[in-house]
């Protein structure tokens, strides 16, 4: 491929992407990509760092390198360390940041030493040094972050308490009863779980974290502080360069943003108005748009209506080839050239009839996550699991197994579901929710929740 591809950011879509194209990867990180959902394992002592790396991409990645601005204009990304990478097509893949809570006692971006985002292997790496058995360490934020986080601490011998401003933990992902479940293990690993709790400051000596506030006027010890408290998608750079951004860089169905020669793809993208966050969404997109550049570059020349005297040629899209490529030419015949009051007529050439372009058209993203402990705990949500009037719901509990199954249909389509304990059917559920297809007419509800998925 003759196109200068450039993409800015090493994490999982950046690094998909570049595993199937030659690109040009500008990775900020200094060290090896890796993946993001196993940080928690390596919090934990289960892996080393090195056991996390994603497979390494066509071309090195250039690491430690951070991209500061964009110049449309020159199709040029100006980076930190005074280089400037030139591209024929840019693709954003910035990922997102940790979001950083209104607290007293945080300002700006500077941390009190003991605090802790939980986002990068750094920030994993810091965690772990500071970490010792009996240490008191609160973390803050009860969804998916902040259940693997406690849990990895409560593994390296931490004194937890996990506090959520919700009702539950994982309230996004769970129901009310599978949440309890969740509780309960979390509380076995010796976690102290506090609800409905709002963390209002957080109280220092001499620069380092010694307590959490709570609203109420209840005060946590703590040594060491975890910033669970969610991501916002990372457009600095798309916003500084005039790109149209919402909650994420948006993109449309060939994941371009606002200007046709830069893409975005993984958690600082937003489709149809939806940012995921999420693995399995990076993933695709950065599969639909490698198929997409890929299909752009070994189309055959489009043809245009040549006229007399005259030549029209185009490609299938001229912003892949960009300013510097050199522009395609096909061979055409023609009768004599026609005299200046002959009338002009337009011959129309014959080209191969073009495929359909790839294209994304959104995920069904499915939650997965295992909690390791005495006796491991494997959840899985995906859909909506909260019913309407009118659905079907299909519910078993298994309390001697710990075990916990339901599922949602509304008319014939499967819409939710959540399984925790047991996922022997979540293979079969998830197929027939991702692809929407209508569950038979003569299979009880109940099978869809048996073993084999009702097959």
């Amino acid at each position: 491929m003759s196109t200068r591809i450039v993409v800015v950011g090493g994490g999982t879509a950046g690094v998909r992407l570049a595993q199937r194209l030659p690109v040009t990867l500008l990775g900020e990180e200094p060290h090896a990509p890796y993946n993001r959902v196993l940080l928690a394992d390596v919090l934990a002592g289960r892996y080393e760092p090195e056991v996390i790396a994603l497979p390494a991409p066509q071309e090195p990645v250039r690491r430690g390198v951070r991209a500061v601005r964009i110049d449309r204009a020159a199709r040029v990304v100006e980076c930190e360390d005074g280089t400037a990478v030139g591209y024929d097509r840019l693709v954003l893949a910035t990922g997102s940041n940790p979001v950083l809570p209104p607290l007293r006692g945080l300002r700006g971006t500077r941390l009190p030493v003991g605090v802790h985002p939980f986002r990068t292997l750094d920030d994993c790496l810091e965690l772990r040094a500071a970490v010792r058995p009996g240490v008191r360490a609160v973390v803050i934020g009860g969804g998916l972050l902040g259940v693997s986080a406690a849990r990895a601490l409560a593994a390296l011998g931490a004194e937890v308490v996990l506090t959520q401003q919700g009702e539950r933990l994982m309230e996004r992902q769970l129901d009310a009863q599978s949440s309890a479940l969740l509780r309960e293990h979390v509380e076995s690993l010796g976690v102290e779980v506090h609800t409905e709790c709002r963390v209002s400051g957080l109280r220092q000596t001499d620069g380092a974290v010694t307590a959490v506030e709570l609203a109420d006027g209840f005060v946590l010890d703590a040594q060491v502080v975890v910033l669970a408290c969610g991501v916002r998608p990372r457009v600095g750079l798309a916003r500084d360069a005039g790109l149209e951004v919402r909650t994420g860089i948006v993109v449309d169905d060939e994941l371009r943003t606002s200007d046709p020669y830069i893409h975005a793809i993984g958690d600082c993208a937003e489709h149809a108005g939806r940012v995921y966050g999420l693995a399995g969404p990076a993933l695709e997109q950065a599969d639909a748009l490698a198929d997409l550049l890929l299909a752009e570059a070994t189309a055959p020349p489009v043809v245009g209506i040549r006229s007399a005297g005259a030549e029209r040629v185009g490609t299938t899209d001229g912003a892949l080839a960009g300013a510097s490529a050199p522009c395609a030419s096909v061979p055409t015949t023609a009768g004599p050239p026609a005299g200046p009051s002959a009338p002009r007529t337009s011959v129309p050439t014959t080209a191969e009839p073009e495929a359909p372009r790839p294209t994304y058209t959104g995920t069904r993203a499915l939650t997965r996550l295992t909690l390791s402990g005495p006796v491991a705990l494997d959840l899985a949500a995906f859909g909506d699991a909260t019913p309407l009037p009118g659905d079907d719901v299909v519910q078993l509990t298994d309390a001697t197994r710990r075990a916990y199954r339901k599922v949602v249909v509304r008319g014939d389509r499967l819409v939710g579901g959540v399984l925790l304990g047991d996922l022997a059917a979540v293979g079969t559920l998830a197929r027939a929710w991702e692809g929407d297809e209508a569950l038979p007419d003569d299979a009880p509800l109940l099978h869809l929740l048996t073993h084999d998925g009702g097959s």
